[in-house]
């Protein structure tokens, strides 16, 4: 028998549907009972000044009066980012890239986030690190353009805001936060740029020292390719290695796969060395000339597998002028590409015994957020914050040491017997050698390489693996020293002076400074006899004289090869063993030398890529170690 209510509500849903068609479940707007949240969000359309609108959200907390605004300019969809987990509560949607819960809620921000033009809600067309108005942008709009309009309208728009704006991001969202301070808008009070694209051909992204970064091909096609990244990379091997080795050239794999209709990818192609391309749009060339008018932490992370150059070298070029240094900060430890905004209690394996991105959270990013978004009486925290790895203490001081060598610099020389040794260096000490072979490459990672974002992937702690599977190989000089009866301490970016002939006419140099544990270690066991690297860095050997006009390699003839290791703040303890290892690739990170001099690598033929003799010279390479003091061995 059926119930009385439900033939009165069978009645009424027949009575509404007079007509005889289906009822329909979806309203034609649906409004959310958000009484119970403590947050209200608005999605706006701002306009810029081209006419362009740029889709953004502005997260409120409830009962909010005289909030600092704190804002991120991104290509990564600023409505996902606003909604990370499913909940009527502001710190539980906030969790990942980006966001940093602790620091937004407990401070009782604002919370901002734009699509840049051209990706996902924003209108416009995409334009990857759209350079500065200027030679390479001859319109009216820019980066710094967007900024300042964004913020004119947010000052005006959003009552509960005391009209105090900082911006924030990590790696292309630090790049937008650099280009903010590009004549800024009089309420932008602070800018944290961590870990930021500053430079993509020195350092950064898409090359280092002219050896191009393979392993960015699915990046710029994913971002490059459509508005909402809708296409995606895809593989024809699990292993990348594998992967590359068929596809030849790195212009050869990206045609493959359609790259050839991205502009930038065209715009890589056409220019593989450091040309006015890319010393035109590089920051830390471009900023110091605009000059530092905004407060501004750059954060480095140590072992930053993506962009592990902008920070530093965007610090040094900044710090040169004394009205730049009284704007200026730098926080550094020991994380990943964006590892600071997220639990940090370890380095890969390595166990760290403190979550070190909490601590900069609380001590440092957030008492100078406060101190300039609020009413300026928190205490700034130091100039510097930076981490010392090995004996996992934080420490504080006015500035980096000089990049350049001085008094307390050590000089590491090569020994013949693949020693190391702090003494004078040897004389008439001969060659080591190994073979170089492209077909059989250095791998950077164990095979089989999980590409980023695939389950299983090394990717975000690749700087941070054990070594000894390259030390064990024949194509890797491994010169390690005798065992350190004292701490050793570091504090800058070593430069190597490496003096080698080659039997090719082009080639790459790869260095590698190493901390090798002791062979047992009681509070870890797995780490016993563990190659840390604590820098690493390459050459592209054409580039040897000049980045911007490279030339062949004279073959069997001796050249200096000046490799730039990235920022090391470290301490060696006793015990362990300093190693600096050697090699011509490091694949597929970093696409494979021909060894033979073609016009453009990235597009050789296969019949370019031979084997060559690599012949060090021992007298003639040594290490500088910045800010070192001598140890004893």
């Amino acid at each position: 028998m059926v119930s009385a209510c439900v033939l009165a509500f069978s009645q009424s849903a027949l009575a509404q549907q007079a007509d005889g068609s289906v009822y329909t479940d979806m309203p034609a707007e649906f409004h959310i009972s958000d009484a119970s949240f403590d947050y209200t969000r608005r999605d706006v359309m701002i306009p810029m000044r081209d006419g362009v609108k740029l889709h953004t959200v502005i997260l409120v907390p409830k009962g909010a009066q005289n909030a600092g605004m704190l804002m991120t300019r991104t290509p990564y969809n600023a409505a996902h980012m606003a909604s990370l987990g499913s909940s009527n509560h502001l710190a539980s949607i906030l969790p990942g890239y980006d966001n940093m819960p602790d620091v937004i809620t407990e401070g009782g921000y604002i919370r901002v986030l734009q699509d840049i033009r051209g990706k996902y809600g924003s209108e416009g067309a995409f334009v990857m690190n759209r350079p500065m108005r200027g030679p390479l942008n001859g319109t009216d709009v820019d980066e710094s353009t967007d900024t300042w309009d964004t913020i004119e309208w947010l000052t005006h728009n959003v009552p509960q805001s005391n009209g105090k704006v900082g911006i924030l991001g990590v790696s292309y969202d630090g790049y937008t936060a650099i280009t903010a301070l590009f004549h800024p808008h009089p309420a932008l009070k602070v800018s944290v740029p961590m870990n930021p694209m500053v430079d993509g051909w020195m350092g950064d992204d898409w090359f280092h020292n002219g050896a191009f970064r393979e392993e960015m091909l699915p990046y710029i096609y994913d971002q490059g390719a459509t508005r909402k990244n809708t296409v995606e990379w895809w593989n024809s091997a699990y292993d990348s290695y594998t992967l590359f080795l068929n596809g030849v050239s790195a212009g050869a794999v990206g045609k493959s796969r359609g790259m050839d209709q991205i502009g930038f990818f065209k715009q890589i192609l056409a220019h593989p060395a450091y040309d006015s391309w890319w010393q035109l749009q590089a920051l830390d060339r471009l900023l110091p000339k605009e000059g530092l008018k905004v407060p501004t932490m750059l954060v480095h992370s140590l072992w930053d597998q993506e962009d592990n150059y902008g920070a530093i070298a965007m610090y040094d070029a900044l710090r040169k002028n004394s009205d730049a240094r009284s704007n200026l900060w730098l926080a550094m430890g020991p994380w990943n590409h964006g590892g600071e905004i997220h639990a940090a209690s370890t380095l890969g394996v390595v166990d760290l015994h403190s979550d070190t991105g909490l601590y900069f959270r609380k001590h440092v990013l957030s008492p100078f957020l406060a101190h300039y978004l609020k009413d300026g009486t928190v205490p700034l925290p130091a100039r510097v914050t930076a981490y010392r790895s090995g004996e996992n203490e934080w420490e504080t001081m006015d500035a980096l040491p000089s990049p350049d060598c001085d008094s307390r610099c050590s000089i590491l020389h090569f020994q013949p017997d693949h020693g190391l040794g702090f003494g004078k260096p040897p004389v008439n000490a001969g060659q080591l050698s190994y073979v170089s072979d492209p077909e059989h490459p250095v791998s950077y990672v164990s095979r089989p390489v999980i590409s980023k974002g695939q389950a299983g992937s090394e990717w975000r702690w690749w700087l941070a693996t054990d070594q000894r599977n390259a030390a064990a190989r024949s194509d890797v000089l491994s010169l390690t020293s005798d065992v350190l009866t004292k701490p050793f301490t570091i504090t800058g970016q070593p430069l190597m002076h490496l003096t080698a002939a080659t039997t090719g006419t082009d080639g790459d140099f790869v260095v590698k400074l190493i901390d090798v544990y002791p062979d047992e270690v009681a509070q870890q066991p797995a780490m016993g006899g563990y190659q840390l690297m604590v820098s690493g860095n390459i050459l592209r050997g054409r580039y040897r004289k000049s980045f911007e006009h490279p030339e062949a390699i004279p073959a069997n003839v001796k050249q200096v090869y000046p490799v730039r290791l990235p920022m090391v703040n470290h301490t060696f303890l006793p015990g362990h063993r300093i190693m600096i290892q050697v090699q011509s690739s490091w694949f597929p990170l970093y696409d494979r030398n021909p060894q033979t001099y073609v016009e453009n690598i990235m597009l050789a033929p296969k019949e370019a890529y031979k084997p060559a003799t690599i012949s060090v010279d021992v007298a003639g390479s040594w290490l500088e170690l910045h800010g070192g003091t001598k140890p004893a061995l």
